[in-house]
């Protein structure tokens, strides 16, 4: 095989590249840019196809850009030159294409996650931060004489806990291209990004991956997106990343469907608004912020201040300070400094903020001198409202080291500046009766789900080189009390509130009524479990259960669950009992809360109360579940020099209970020789001596 040519520029005139033309952007009006994301279920291949983006525009060089373009071509014709025998013929030709290109191009690095630029993304091989790109792009659409088009895109996460991350990117664009996988068809994530983009009001351009593998169902999987989402089955596009099948017609596409930004009501062309898409903390260079340009120019240099738009009728909230743009330019997805940004431009901002605070996603970015204009002749600010959310659970966050309160405190405030799923509060300060004797002071943190907890715990890890401890999440519940003789509420005191710490749970021998938090759960899986699924769903107490099939081997089930019930291990149990092919999301029942019998279960570690362990559960679990606890505990928790006596606690009774035992030592032999011989009396005596050391031990 022959090494891959390296193209020059001059040999590749056709090729467009947005790095030969950083310096000319400013030729291009608002009407030739298109902002777009690539919304899709948890693998389906958003990023590999967002990279193949890249090398197809140039953004990753201009041999790779060439490269992109034969092989995008070949590929693209060999696919359709029978497209209605694709799923027998196309997998011999996709796979020999493939070897072909991997062996002919070897030198070429194939890079399909170039937008997923954290550790834990690369670890875990899924998208946890929206990243974006910008790429221009040659098309007959254009109105300027170079005939560019100014691509913005957005690459999203796919999981169901990453959501607000979908809807932060989905409110700074005007289009999405919404992805479906050839093998599995319409997934529960599917569902509900589409839901999303539609809400919006955002243009939807469907589209299939991974046509060329052999178990595809292209013609399968299209009919059933016509049918469920009313698409034209015509205009669902076919794309491969892995042999850049249908790149290009993706592209054309996007110009041609996805409609221009519009211009503000009132932009007289000087005025700066720069909306601030996302934002991330680099220890040596500060807050950097992602913005769109909606009007205006920003240079390095300019004194610019950060306003807050109206949210609930309240006005703008201008901030203190104002700062100096240190750096400007382009992200591509590497970051490569221009100097200058103009209106349609999506780049990046160093101006030396410190405070995670002062540049939340939504906020806008104006010129210092202007600023007093801007507000005095009330001039258009965009509203961050879709940008707006809630947690669903809540955990307790401590440090491993009893004195590394502060030193977590900084890290998780810096990390949730670009993890806007995140709602921290502080429970303890720094002092110790935030977790009790145990774990000590600590956070209390809202998270959007299970793997928002786990992706939170290994970046504090990754990036800050901080270990935490987090407790088991709970859901906020709403609590309505009843009149009672014996307890009378304070004066001025609500009837109604909403726990999110369990430390706040009403005391014993209170009258009250508990409404738990009620979702409407969708589950799409094969027809063959549905026994399995509905058994599961009526263990978890879901009500309303309803079928629908997607086609002829996908059903669609729906249901009301409680959402405690969802979020502890529903999604382990369903790939458990569906071979791991069911998918699964969640949305807000109507009504969205339930009254139901439920029951604080309490941990106590020798008759101490442990309020970061406790939890709710039903009262028919409640005996069983604190067992299944305590003998978690007794695993888990070292042995000490005394025993440890774990307690489950509820209505004021113990449920359930286990013991560590305690390291001792063998004091009836001496020198390898029993002590005291046949006589008992002297073992009870040394036997009575340590027991009374121990518990001395313990009560200390």
């Amino acid at each position: 095989q022959q090494p891959c040519r390296n193209f020059s520029k001059e040999e590749t005139p056709q090729l467009v590249s947005i790095t030969d033309h950083l310096d000319e952007l400013h030729k291009i009006p608002l009407a030739d840019v298109r902002n777009f994301c690539i919304i899709a279920h948890v693998d389906h291949g958003k990023s590999s196809l967002a990279s193949r983006l890249l090398e197809y525009t140039g953004n990753l060089g201009h041999d790779r850009q060439a490269t992109a373009h034969q092989l995008g071509e070949k590929t693209t014709s060999e696919y359709n030159q029978d497209e209605s025998s694709a799923i027998t013929t196309n997998n011999s030709t996709s796979t020999e294409t493939g070897i072909k290109s991997s062996s002919k191009h070897k030198e070429i690095k194939e890079e399909i996650t170039l937008l997923d630029t954290l550790k834990v993304e690369r670890e875990r091989g899924i998208t946890v931060k929206a990243s974006a790109a910008s790429m221009l792009y040659k098309h007959p659409s254009a109105t300027n004489e170079q005939g560019w088009i100014l691509l913005n895109m957005v690459d999203t996460p796919g999981h169901a806990d990453f959501g607000v991350e979908v809807s932060k990117s989905l409110s700074s664009i005007e289009g999405a291209v919404l992805l479906f996988d050839s093998v599995q068809g319409v997934q529960a994530q599917t569902l509900s990004v589409y839901d999303k983009a539609k809400a919006l009001g955002k243009q939807i351009l469907p589209a299939l991956t991974k046509i060329d593998i052999p178990s595809a169902r292209p013609l399968e999987v299209a009919l059933a997106v016509s049918d469920l989402f009313a698409f034209d089955p015509d205009t669902i596009m076919k794309t491969s990343a892995r042999n850049r099948i249908g790149v290009k017609e993706l592209l054309d596409s996007v110009c041609d469907n996805i409609p221009p930004p519009s211009p503000l009501s009132d932009d007289d062309g000087a005025t700066l608004r720069a909306k601030v898409i996302d934002s991330w903390f680099e220890p040596r260079r500060g807050v950097v912020c992602l913005v769109r340009l909606l009007s205006g120019t920003l240079s390095e240099n300019d004194r610019i201040s950060i306003v807050e738009p109206s949210i609930d009728g309240k006005g703008p909230k201008v901030g203190k300070d104002n700062y100096s743009v240190q750096e400007i330019g382009l992200v591509m997805p590497e970051r490569i400094r221009t100097g200058t940004l103009q209106v349609g431009c999506m780049g990046y901002v160093v101006a030396g903020l410190r405070d995670p605070r002062e540049a939340r996603p939504g906020s806008i970015i104006s010129l210092q001198k202007t600023m007093q204009t801007l507000i005095s002749n009330q001039m258009e600010l965009p509203s961050s409202d879709a940008l707006t959310h809630q947690s669903v659970l809540y955990a307790s966050v401590h440090p491993m080291e009893g004195d590394g309160f502060d030193e977590m405190h900084a890290a998780v405030n810096r990390l949730a500046l670009n993890d806007t799923g995140l709602e921290i509060h502080q429970t303890a300060g720094s002092s110790n009766n935030g977790g009790g004797p145990f774990l000590g002071p600590g956070l209390r943190v809202g998270f959007q789900g299970l793997l928002h907890v786990e992706v939170f715990r290994q970046r504090l890890l990754d990036e800050f080189d901080l270990e935490a401890i987090v407790t088991p999440p709970k859901v906020p519940y709403r609590i309505q009390y009843l009149e009672s003789k014996n307890y009378k509420r304070p004066p001025g005191a609500p009837m109604e509130e909403v726990i999110e710490d369990l430390a706040d749970w009403p005391a014993q021998g209170h009258r009250f009524k508990v409404l738990e938090p009620m979702v409407d759960v969708r589950i799409l899986a094969p027809m063959e479990y549905a026994g399995n699924i509905m058994e599961l769903t009526k263990r978890k107490r879901g009500t309303r259960m309803q079928t629908k099939p997607i086609d002829e081997h996908i059903w669609l089930f729906t249901a009301a669950m409680p959402w405690a019930d969802v979020v502890t291990d529903f999604h382990d149990d369903l790939k458990s009992t569906t071979a791991g092919y069911a998918s699964f999301d969640v949305s807000e029942a109507d009504p969205p809360q339930q009254e139901s019998d439920l029951v604080k279960v309490e941990l106590l570690l020798n008759s101490e109360i442990v309020d970061p362990l406790a939890f709710v559960c039903h009262r028919d679990v409640a005996q069983s579940q604190a067992r299944v606890v305590c003998q978690k505990l007794q695993e888990v928790l070292p042995r000490q020099q005394f025993v440890t006596v774990i307690q489950a606690k509820a209505d004021g009774k113990i449920i359930a209970s286990s013991r560590i035992r305690a390291y001792r030592k063998d004091v009836l032999t001496k020198g390898g020789k029993t002590v005291g011989g046949g006589d008992i009396t002297r073992k009870r005596k040394l036997l009575e001596k340590q027991k009374k050391g121990k518990k001395r031990q313990q009560a200390t």
